[in-house]
Formats: C-alpha cells, structure tokens, sequence
C-alpha cells in the first residue's frame, strides 16, 4: 500500500473511531471490513484510549455524586431479570432442506446438529419452543411466481425428521417471508410471556432476517446464534448478522412487551 493510500485510510479510520455514532453501529460496520483494516481500527482505537487515560489524573468523586451512583447502580441490579426467551425454529422444512429441490439451502443440513441440540435443551429447560413453517395452499397466488414449495398436505412442508415438533411446542404457519406476516405469531408469543426470541433456522438474509426485524419493531429483542442459522452463502450470513447487530428493539414497543411478559 502507498503512503498515500495509508494516510487516508487513517485519516478515515481516525473518522470512525471519533464518529459520534452508537457503539453497535459501529460493531456492526466493523465487522464487513477486511481483517487488515479492522487491526488498523482497533490499533487506532487502542492508541486514542491510552491518550485519554494520560490526558488528565483521575478525579475521586464528591461524597454526593458517589452516592448517586451507587443508588443508581443497586436500583438497576434489583429490577434486572432474565429475558423471557423463545427458541424459534424458522422454515427448517424438507423442501427447504432436500437436495435438488428448488428453495434447497443447502447450508441448512450442516445446522441440523446444532438446532437439534438446543431444542432438546430448551425442551429441557421448559423454554418455548416455536416452529415456524412457509405454508401455501395449492392455488396460493405466490405459486405463479415461484415454483411451487411448502404446499400444505405435502411431504415438503413437513419439518425436517430430525427436528420434528412434539407435544407442547407450538407451530405457526406463516405464508410470507416474515414469521409475522398474516400468521398468529405475535399472538403466539404474547400468550407465552416471553420477550425475547432466539432465531434458528434459515434462510439467513430472507425469513431470519424479515422475522427478525419484525420481531424488533414489536418491541422484542432478538438473539441469532451463529452455529445455529443458515443462508446461500457464508459472506451473505456474515453481512446479515452485521446489519442485525446494528439494530434495536423499538424502544415504547419494547416496554409493552416486557411490561405484558412480567405480568
């Protein structure tokens, strides 16, 4: 690289790293750069930190303020609870799952192992477990457009065997992209009192990720583990999951929801 070239990426990552912008936000742009300029950002980072903790000696605080503080900080450790979590398993269907079939993800198989696993566990745990699944009719308008997939009555709506629901966990049918869109998801959700929902399952950039943003303008915050989704592509998965991280629950929906699962 030119010295040229390395003064303004620099300069630009000087920028960023003084950029007035959220923390997350900034995770989240961090993480779609190439690994070279990521060490140069956090070097950056690193650099500014020692320079801000030499700057000036560290000041005690007033009797006053540090009783504040502690206050605050004791008020927030006893209103502080667990979320109320949901594990929920999107469109881990034999049509989607099928080699050959035409909305195969083939990177799905590779997650079954690991959805498996956490569904035995919440199962255990008496966490809620919830199956959404793509369902059409057999003359759902959709099926002019795309080839015909997750037709109810069909093998290929079914979930995929080895995660089959049981008694007790809950199947949402949903007709669109989103697990939200004309289903009884948030309904689904409201009667479990939970607040906070754990996505699995696939497409990354299409079903998790319209569920996913859903879920937040509802209000509900939403975790996506990484060994535990599946898109076309693990660049594609990576880019998804940045954006996610930037984002938030919508802040009066997020009160409702806490406030309706704590009652």
């Amino acid at each position: 690289m030119s010295t040229e070239a390395m003064e303004e990426m620099l300069s630009e990552l000087l920028a960023a790293v003084l950029s007035p912008r959220a923390e997350r936000m900034t995770n989240a742009i961090v993480g779609t750069l190439p690994r070279e300029v990521q060490a140069e950002l956090r070097a950056t980072q690193e650099a500014l930190a020692l320079v801000a903790l030499h700057a000036n000696e560290p000041v005690a605080p007033s009797p006053e303020l540090r009783a504040r503080l502690l206050a605050t900080v004791k008020e927030r450790a006893a209103n502080r609870r667990e979320p109320r979590r949901a594990l929920v398993v999107v469109d881990m269907l034999v049509d989607h799952l099928t080699p050959g079939r035409p909305f195969e993800i083939p990177r799905a198989r590779a997650v079954v192992p690991a959805i498996a696993k956490r569904i035995d566990e919440a199962r255990a745990q008496g966490v809620p477990v919830v199956y959404v699944c793509d369902h059409h009719a057999a003359d759902d308008a959709e099926l002019d457009i795309w080839p015909s997939h997750n037709v109810e009555g069909t093998e290929g709506a079914e979930v995929w065997p080895e995660l089959a629901p049981k008694a007790g966990d809950n199947v949402v049918f949903k007709p669109a992209m989103s697990g939200f869109v004309r289903s009884n998801l948030d309904a689904v959700l409201t009667e479990l009192k939970v607040d906070t929902l754990v996505l699995t399952g696939c497409s990354t950039e299409v079903q998790l990720f319209t569920t996913a943003t859903d879920a937040m303008q509802r209000g509900y915050a939403v975790e996506i583990p990484v060994d535990a989704q599946a898109g076309s592509g693990a660049m594609v998965e990576q880019t998804t999951l940045s954006i996610l991280s930037a984002l938030a629950p919508f802040e009066p929906a997020r009160r409702e929801v806490l406030a309706r699962a704590a009652a």
